[in-house]
């Protein structure tokens, strides 16, 4: 069973890889076209626009209609015998224009809907951040993925040689069958990691077409031996300062702040007077017998004003409410600064380090390839054995999937570094596209 499972396996793989590469800019792309989660956010937007039409909407006069039609049935006793129809159809048609002249609340209102409409600007701000990230940390996933998948089957192939070779010199009594047995159990194990290898690549590649909408083809991956650029300023104050004060989360908790704010002025308000602009016209039907019968028309234009006395203290409450939310707001807003100061921080010592293990572990590449071939020498004239071969071949696959994973890791945190900033970009993409081998 798992031969043929494991040729299902990696006859996909090969599909995959064999088909047309895209490159990162090409991936994001289609995510902005295809990814729920950035369409739910675009959606978002939209509504939230709205509220500044809505509380605007406030200040502005409103018009109506209404009127009625009736039939009345009535009858008059006009002796023991004859009973009078009085018997008429009236209808009232009215026409009502009212301009609020003051009303506090309704400016809050008004405020309110400003803000939640740049509330929401930063929201989608920020999600247009964050599906640059996923892109590319799925993207990385990805080609880490298939480094293992590439490591694991070159191992595989140098244990498969290292087996047949200990084989031949058992045969001929070169070797004790130590030899075979540690040479036949690391290709059992190698075998092992390269059905896991294919889940996990397959797993990677599910959670990139979950955000892209389409069954990934083959990815570009880094060009050999690319140089990942240092953060520019070099230094972490300015990062952190800009996370403080850029970062679109801590620009959100800012907004929810005045807009609390607003909303303890919006329900002081229910101490206020208000004054309103009424016109109306009125135009009265009856039809009967007279004097119920006639048309009547009545014009009027005035002001309509109201003092609130007592309520039970219901806005004496919504006051203390909303007073208590604003506190809320403000350690809101405090927590988003501390958070977005720390993650800039973190990606910025994380880019740093990643750099320094990257420049490392290059040397370590070089050092393994070397120890390699003295010990494939060593083994061939007799002073090593096989599994010192083994170990060899198995440190240096491990130092390669290492260094492209500290590479991807580097990128990232560089992106993150940004984004904590506020100012990661579609453009900032262009330069670690140019990093892949298209």
């Amino acid at each position: 069973m798992q031969k043929p499972l494991l040729a299902v396996l990696v006859s996909s793989a090969l599909f995959s890889l064999n088909a047309q590469a895209a490159d990162l800019v090409q991936v994001y792309k289609q995510a902005l076209a295809n990814d729920a989660t950035y369409a739910s956010a675009r959606a978002a937007l939209s509504a939230g626009q709205e509220k500044s039409v809505q509380g605007r909407s406030a200040l502005l006069p409103t018009i109506t209609a209404s009127g009625n039609n009736m039939k009345n049935n009535a009858e008059a006793a006009g002796d023991k015998v004859n009973y009078v129809d009085r018997s008429n159809y009236s209808g009232v048609m009215q026409v009502q224009l009212t301009q609020p002249l003051f009303r506090w609340g309704n400016w809050e209102t008004y405020q309110q809907g400003k803000l939640s409409a740049a509330s929401s600007e930063a929201v989608f701000a920020q999600a247009q951040q964050d599906v640059i990230l996923r892109v590319a940390q799925a993207y990385f996933d990805v080609l880490t993925a298939q480094d293992n998948l590439t490591a694991t089957q070159a191992q595989k192939a140098a244990t498969t040689e290292q087996l047949a070779s200990a084989k031949r010199n058992f045969e001929v009594g070169t070797q004790t069958i130590t030899d075979t047995h540690e040479a036949q159990a690391a290709y059992d194990l190698v075998v092992a990691q390269e059905f896991a290898a294919l889940n996990d690549l397959e797993v990677k590649r599910t959670a990139l077409q979950q955000i892209i909408g389409e069954v990934p083809g083959s990815l570009a991956p880094l060009r050999t031996g690319v140089t990942i650029a240092s953060p520019q300023p070099a230094t972490l104050e300015p990062w952190v300062s800009a996370a403080e004060e850029q970062n679109y989360g801590v620009t959100g908790a800012r907004l929810n702040v005045e807009i609390a704010k607003a909303e303890i002025g919006k329900q002081r308000a229910g101490h206020m007077p208000t004054l309103d602009l009424i016109a109306n016209s009125q135009r009265s039907t009856a039809t009967g017998p007279s004097p119920l019968g006639g048309i009547s028309k009545n014009n009027a234009i005035g002001l309509t004003w109201s003092i609130p006395i007592f309520n039970g203290f219901a806005v004496t409450s919504k006051v203390r409410e909303s007073i208590a939310l604003e506190d809320k707001a403000r350690n809101d807003l405090e927590a988003s600064r501390r958070q977005a100061a720390q993650t800039a921080r973190q990606a910025f010592l994380g880019v740093n380090s990643g750099l320094a293990q990257v420049k490392a572990l290059e040397a370590a590449e070089v050092s393994s390839k070397s120890a390699l071939e003295s010990n494939k020498l060593g083994y061939q004239v007799g002073v090593r054995i096989n599994i010192d071969v083994l170990n060899a071949q198995r440190q240096l696959y491990t130092t390669q999937k290492d260094l492209s994973k500290a590479r991807y890791d580097t990128i990232m945190n560089g992106l993150r570094l940004k984004s904590a900033a506020g100012s990661l970009k579609e453009e900032d993409l262009e330069p670690i596209n140019a990093l892949l081998q298209h």
